[in-house]
Order: C-alpha cells, then structure tokens, then sequence
C-alpha cells in the first residue's frame, strides 16, 4: 500500500532572531481531528485513505494537514518624504488536523496506532514551528523597512509583498524537501505506515 501524497503549508526554518523581538508573541495552536474506523492497521490506514483531509487543487488526501492562519497590524508612518514601517505585529494561528479513531481499539493494535499517531503529529510539530519562525522571519525583514519617495507610504507596500514573495517561495521548496525526505524510501513517514500496518 503506497502512501497517500502529503502536501503543507509553506514554511521554512529560519534563522533565530533577536530574543527580544521574538518574546512579544507567541502562536496560537490548535489541533482538529477527523474520525476514522476499523480494528486493524490496514482498516485504519484504509479510512485514513477515504476520510482525510483534501488539499490543493488535486484534492489529494492527506494522512495529517497543518494550515495557519496569518494577520498582520502594521503601523507605516511617513518621516519626510519617505514611508518607513515603524512596527509589525503578527497574530498566528496554527491549526494541526489529525486522525483519530471512532471506537475503543483492541490492545495490541492501540498500542501500534499511539505510535503512529505521536509519530504524525510529531511530524506536525516540526511544520507548526517552521511556521512560526517563517512569521519571525518576516517580521525581522518587515520592521524598519524605509522606501524613500513614498510620503503616501503606498510604494512601501508594494516593495514589502516583492520581498516577501520571494521568502514565501524560498520557504514552500524547503517544506517540500521536508516531506520528500520523509515519505521517501526509508523516510520517517514511511516506517511509521509501515509499522501501522504490520502491527508494530
């Protein structure tokens, strides 16, 4: 049984940036499930197949999501004839979607599926925190941004969405890269949908 393709929100581990610019937020994090049935490890991963959640334009299924949501309160002040973006406060929330059994399990497989299921959202995890340090990186380059020309601060705008853009792609090629590796031959995920169906 091949597993089911697997695609996540864009993010990327970023470079630390000063404690102090870092301490006056921190994410909001929540975690959704989806019910699944069976009493085997086939019968769960098979319903895994059938009722999880869709992403992207596909619609392929996914064993586990995690999205965020992402809002900014920017404060653009005009100093001269420049514009320059004094402050830029994030509010992230991060939601992890995760399967999680309709009934009681027999002993045997609840054992297998508890590691299964602390190994998904494990994985989970790494993206929820890649996310947060994407939201850093991007207030690390968003606070003192200084477009000269711009009394107006429009042209501002403008020239923080270019950077940004170019950090939004850097950041979705690195969480690919991330989930290559983990679904690939030998790869974390792997073992785990193996070690479900085998009984592990």
């Amino acid at each position: 049984m091949k597993p089911f393709r697997y695609l996540l929100a864009a993010c990327l581990l970023a470079p630390p940036v000063a404690q102090a610019q870092t301490a006056q937020w921190k994410p909001i994090e929540k975690v959704e499930t989806y019910a699944i049935s069976g009493q085997t490890g086939p019968e769960l991963y098979a319903s895994i197949g059938e009722r999880g959640p869709t992403i992207g334009k596909g619609k392929a299924r996914a064993i586990a999501y995690t999205n965020f949501k992402l809002t900014w309160v920017r404060d653009y002040q005009p100093r001269g004839d420049a514009c320059v973006l004094a402050s830029a406060r994030p509010k992230l929330i991060i939601t992890y979607t995760l399967p999680k059994p309709s009934k009681p399990l027999p002993a045997t497989v609840q054992k297998s599926w508890e590691v299964f299921a602390a190994g998904i959202a494990a994985h989970e995890k790494v993206h929820g925190e890649a996310i947060a340090d994407m939201v850093r990186q991007i207030e690390a380059v968003s606070v003192g941004l200084t477009v000269p020309g711009d009394p107006g601060c429009k042209k501002i705008r403008t020239e923080l969405t270019r950077r940004l853009s170019e950090l939004s792609q850097t950041q979705r090629q690195a969480s690919r890269e991330f989930d290559r590796v983990e679904f690939g031959q030998g790869g974390n995920m792997q073992r785990l949908i193996v070690g479900l169906l085998m009984g592990r």
